[in-house]
């Protein structure tokens, strides 16, 4: 299958400084690293120790004592209180009940081993905790040495495949890109692989029903897996079985369901962005700089949205960045689709392009985006990349967590590079959908399953997930 993309740059999850590359979109230059889990050796030994005297509960409440604390505190700001208190077994019972959803926590432990004369920290096993909507909560232990030395590989390779297959067998020509055969069977057992550790330990006690909720909580460099397009022994994908979403921790879902509002209405209830002019400048002075390819998928897509909406989409040079900022402080629902570009620091995780004015250079940065004051009860981040950023004990700090932060209840953000062509089609049936039932997971659901049809290749239907509320 031939493709353009919107945008495009490798993040390559291994465990030494690496550099960002380029192939047919911008990346920014960067040398970054997906790090492995940053809590304490202390904190490791505390949850190894409450899982030796079998406190299941006590061990998921420290747990969620321990990440997302800078998150926590940014979403906490919008309280009168702004304190974030420490959960307990009873409240994070009563998210899952609240959510109407099965959530699902996943924990690297990890262990000190010798290699070649060092000590290094590698993760030596999985715990997985499942809460059911009716507040049981279950826990597996998964023996990661056992399942890396099974399939002849570690965790980070297996999402190392997942993302990149499809890039190291990308073959150019007139800016058009075509899959290989080969990285699509590398990929295809990535996903089953992944599946077998992070979903097959759990099956017997997840959800029946196909529209019932799932809510994945991950950590470490499990934010960057795809939960849509893992496939069992029988080559069906996960969305197939359940309604998917995902979230930075069952904490930050409790605040975020607090701090929503239902009642808040916007003045302006829909702002629909579609294939801006490209920005002309690099984002700081010096750097290399390659414009932006434009984008006809994205405006297709945009006008397509509008329309549902009885509404107009901003278009070309109408897109600049001080419009699209100013009007997205009333939106309820935001659509971006342009092109995501990765950042180089924790400071600059990632960035939107937008059309540059005598205003602005073009460029909204993630930084920018958490400064602002919005409504929307959902963003859609219709770009490259969106849902990545730089992983921290605190989580993945980029796009989607900077709208978050802004006050954004959702965000629809994209694992890696996205075709233009499908990503028209499985926003319009998004929308679509979503103007029938207001439930986001089960609108993006029924998207994935139609543009699969059309497109079964799961880099053009299953790289968006929800972060944050369903």
């Amino acid at each position: 299958m031939k493709k353009s993309q919107r945008a495009y740059s490798l993040v390559k999850l291994t465990w030494a400084p690496v550099f960002l590359s380029v192939l047919s979109c911008l990346t920014l230059p960067s040398n970054s690293t997906i790090a492995l889990d940053k809590q304490p050796l202390t904190y490791q030994q505390q949850i190894k120790s409450i899982f030796s005297q079998n406190q299941t509960t006590s061990a998921l409440e420290n747990l969620e004592r321990s990440p997302n604390l800078a998150l926590l505190n940014l979403l906490a700001q919008s309280f009168p209180t702004r304190n974030v208190n420490a959960p307990t077994a009873e409240i994070i019972k009563q998210v899952a009940k609240n959510q109407n959803a099965t959530l699902v926590q996943y924990s690297l432990l990890n262990q000190d081993v010798n290699v070649a004369g060092k000590r290094k920290t590698q993760p030596s096993d999985l715990v997985i905790w499942v809460i059911q909507p009716t507040g049981e909560i279950s826990l597996r232990q998964v023996d990661l040495k056992a399942w890396q030395s099974k399939h002849k590989t570690t965790l980070a390779d297996a999402i190392n495949h997942l993302q990149q297959s499809h890039s190291q067998g990308l073959e150019r020509h007139k800016g058009i890109i075509k899959i290989s055969d080969t990285n699509q069977n590398s990929s295809s057992l990535a996903r089953k692989q992944l599946h077998e550790l992070l979903i097959q330990p759990i099956s017997d006690i997840l959800p029946t029903k196909p529209e019932a909720r799932v809510i994945f909580i991950p950590q470490d460099k499990l934010f960057f897996v795809p939960f849509a397009t893992l496939q069992n022994e029988n080559n069906k994908y996960l969305i197939e079985k359940y309604t998917i979403s995902t979230a930075p921790s069952i904490q930050a879902l409790d605040l975020l369901a607090k701090r929503h509002n239902p009642k808040t209405k916007s003045t302006q209830d829909v702002l629909i962005v579609g294939n801006p002019t490209m920005p002309t400048k690099p984002l700081n002075p010096g750097e290399s700089f390659s414009k932006l390819s434009p984008l006809p998928g994205a405006e297709k897509e945009a006008k397509n949205i509008a329309s549902i909406y009885n509404t107009q989409a901003l278009i070309g040079d109408a897109a600049t960045e001080t419009t699209v900022v100013k009007r997205m402080s009333n939106a309820r629902i935001i659509h971006l689709a342009t092109s995501g570009l990765l950042g180089n620091s924790i400071e600059n995780p990632g960035l939107l392009a937008f059309a540059p004015s005598n205003h602005d250079d073009g460029w909204l940065t993630a930084a920018e985006v958490s400064k602002l004051k919005l409504k929307a009860e959902l963003v859609i981040l219709s770009s490259c990349d969106s849902a990545l950023g730089k992983i921290t004990g605190d989580g993945v700090i980029g796009l989607s967590r900077a709208f978050l932060v802004a006050g954004a209840n959702s965000v629809i953000a994209s694992y890696d590079k996205i075709s233009d062509e499908s990503t028209a089609t499985l926003m319009t049936e998004f929308h679509s959908n979503l103007t029938k039932n207001p439930d986001k997971a089960a609108a993006l659901r029924q998207a994935m399953l139609v543009t699969m049809k059309k497109y079964p290749n799961p880099q053009d239907w299953g790289m968006f997930t929800i972060v944050g509320l369903p």
